[in-house]
């Protein structure tokens, strides 16, 4: 264990070194091209350095000083062109070859300028031009230390080649005048040394500064736009590299954007636990990586849908990928032994034919999905323009069964129930029923779906409650109403107070009011499913279980629930399957159902022979267009009215 924590400890500090040279390198990157800035400073400097040592050969009428202003103009043209010509911004050239041919520039010119002026005072040119050119060297090099405090090696060693010839001059003349001047330029260099050596720790400790924040600010950015489970782009990551992507679309450009929703991934997270759903994750993420093409964006747009922005060549090929992508997470994923199959399905849509923006891609992208999910799921949908209208046509009948609600535009019918045995109704199941003043009958197939996207079907489902519940009041106490339940109302706050207020607004028996859900719901929600049907069963209204045998069908959930009534699906009954395995099932259920005290419905019965068939492979409840269609309240009335007046009549008679 102290070998390991050693270990560690030496990678930490091995990795904060490496992090301390990556950052002094960027520092010192950033000071020497601060020596590159502003060439019209250094333009500056070398015309008045030249101009001052024409002027003085011109006055002195001296050769040597004539060669020093040619020697000069050659060296000050060479570092302008440097200046201009190595842009330390390219990062074509490494930062110590900016250094050094800045220094043997910088370095030349300082030695140049300072000789020059030694030479002045040893030709004893005259008061004038010597004055001229030593304060022309002197504020050379002072001016030079703040110019490169950037890299105070440089400045200092322009400083010293600087004064050194005019000091060396004077120490040779050795006059008391001289004598002076050489100590002042040599107090200079302290002076100058402190000042430089200031400012290069404040430019440095800024730099380092701003480069630390910089380096912080593009860590937080990056793990704002990546997601923490997969190591993928998240909402944000997906939003800004769509937007750099859409910056460089031009007309040969071609994307696919790939919206992917695992399906019944929930199952994972409440069967096996949130830990193994973000492994599956985590796999679903490894595989879209391997099978996307180079240069794609991946993300986890939330939950456990994924997006994939790929670059492709033609439709041909964006049908290939979501090939590839639709069978790699199909594979089977092993997790701690498990073997778990993953279902997926994918909605696709393509630049330019879908969309020119990332917004219109992402929205018809989620379209397409929204078809592969309602045709079945597990498949892949490319976008085309009729999803577009079926959007329009669902927002549409979003809006008007809103106020169709509001309008009373809404009507609940009955279908009977009826015992195979005696004829005699038992129960009527709530069927909403809606005639738009203009567009006529809509069915339920066309405003249910609707209703149950939006949420609308919260609102409708109590409704249809409430209307049930008021009729049945008015039937006589043996006959029982049946609502279908949507898995949303059940979820909605407060569903079970609801329904009980529904019942005592209607003055109804709780036990006179059946529940119908279907096996879906289970796999969706087991414990708000649980706590509903708990709360209700309390109060005593039934429940039944409706389309039997056409979703995820168990036992378990019989053994679970306080199921009253199985309602075998018209498929078992009327369906073009029908034959001898399905009579099979049906006796089986039956048989069931006898034994655990339920009553057992088949549906779908139009013909006396199915009516015959169900009866005698035990089922003792049918209901279907055989005995009545669906019919409004009052013909329900009329209905159990007749059947009590033909019971009453038989009494009579017998």
């Amino acid at each position: 264990m102290a070998g390991d924590k050693h270990l560690t400890r030496l990678r930490d500090l091995y990795a904060h070194h490496t992090r301390t040279d990556k950052l002094s390198e960027r520092v010192k990157h950033t000071l020497v091209r601060t020596l590159y800035t502003q060439p019209a400073s250094l333009a500056i400097g070398a015309i008045n350095g030249i101009a001052s040592t024409f002027i003085a050969a011109w006055a002195a009428n001296l050769n040597v000083l004539y060669g020093g202003c040619v020697i000069l103009t050659v060296i000050a043209i060479a570092r302008l062109a440097a200046a201009i010509r190595l842009s330390p911004d390219e990062g074509k050239t490494s930062t110590r070859t900016l250094e050094v041919i800045y220094e043997v520039g910088a370095f030349s010119y300082a030695f140049v300028l300072g000789l020059i002026a030694a030479l002045t005072l040893l030709t004893q040119a005259g008061v004038a031009i010597e004055v001229l050119m030593v304060t022309n060297a002197a504020c050379y090099g002072v001016g030079i230390c703040a110019r490169n405090a950037g890299r105070p090696q440089i400045a200092m060693g322009q400083l010293f080649l600087t004064c050194l010839p005019i000091m060396a001059a004077s120490l040779w003349i050795g006059t008391l005048p001289f004598i002076a001047l050489f100590f002042t330029m040599l107090l200079l260099f302290p002076a100058m040394m402190s000042i430089t050596f200031n400012v290069f720790k404040v430019l440095r400790d800024s730099i380092s500064a701003a480069e630390t924040s910089a380096e912080l600010a593009e860590k937080m950015q990056r793990l704002a736009r990546t997601d923490v489970v997969t190591g993928l782009a998240n909402r944000a990551g997906l939003n800004h590299a769509m937007v750099e992507t859409m910056a460089a679309v031009n007309e040969d450009t071609r994307i696919a954007v790939i919206w992917i929703d695992l399906d019944r991934f929930k199952e994972v997270n409440d069967l096996l636990g949130h830990p193994v759903g973000d492994r599956v994750l985590i796999e679903v993420s490894r595989r879209l990586r391997e099978v996307t093409p180079e240069g794609s964006t991946i993300a986890r747009f939330g939950g456990d849908e994924f997006i994939v922005c790929c670059p492709i060549v033609d439709r041909k090929h964006s049908e290939k990928i979501a090939s590839e992508i639709h069978a790699e997470i199909m594979r089977p994923i092993r997790i701690e032994g498990d073997r778990l199959e993953v279902r997926a399905s994918l909605g696709v849509a393509l630049l330019p034919e879908d969309g020119t923006d990332a917004d219109a891609l992402i929205q018809n992208a989620d379209q397409a999905l929204y078809h592969a999910k309602i045709g079945g799921r597990s498949q892949t949908r490319f976008f085309d323009q009729s999803m577009t209208r079926d959007l329009v046509r669902r927002r549409e009948i979003e809006g008007e069964l809103r106020a169709a609600i509001q309008r009373d535009e809404l009507s609940i019918f009955f279908q009977p129930i009826v015992d195979l045995q005696t004829g005699k109704i038992r129960t009527f199941e709530a069927l909403v029923r809606w005639f738009h003043p203009e567009k006529g009958e809509l069915r339920p197939d066309e405003f249910i779906p609707v209703a149950e996207e939006s949420g609308v079907i919260v609102t409708l489902g109590n409704w249809i409650t409430a209307q049930a519940a008021r009729a049945c009041a008015k039937w006589p106490e043996d006959v029982t109403i049946a609502v279908n339940l949507s898995p949303l109302q059940i979820k909605a706050p407060g569903a079970a107070l609801g329904i009980l207020s529904a019942l005592r607004d209607a003055n109804l028996d709780p036990s006179r009011l059946e529940l119908e859900v279907t096996e879906s719901l289970f796999v969706e929600d087991n414990h708000a499913t649980a706590s509903f049907i708990e709360d209700l069963s309390n109060e005593g209204v039934r429940f039944a279980l409706d389309d039997f045998g056409t979703g995820y069908s168990s036992l378990a959930y019989i053994n679970t629930f306080p199921f009253k009534k199985i309602k075998v699906d018209r498929s078992f009954v009327s369906g073009p399957n029908v034959g001898q395995k399905s009579d099979a099932i049906i006796r089986a259920v039956a048989e069931m159902g006898s034994r655990l005290g339920m009553d057992i419905v088949a549906e779908g019965l139009e013909t006396i022979e199915q009516v015959q068939a169900v009866r005698e492979a035990g089922c003792n409840l049918g209901q279907g267009y055989y005995f009545s269609r669906a019919v409004p309240d009052y013909l329900a009335a009329m209905l159990l009215a007749q059947e009590r007046a033909t019971l009453e009549q038989q009494r009579r008679i017998a």
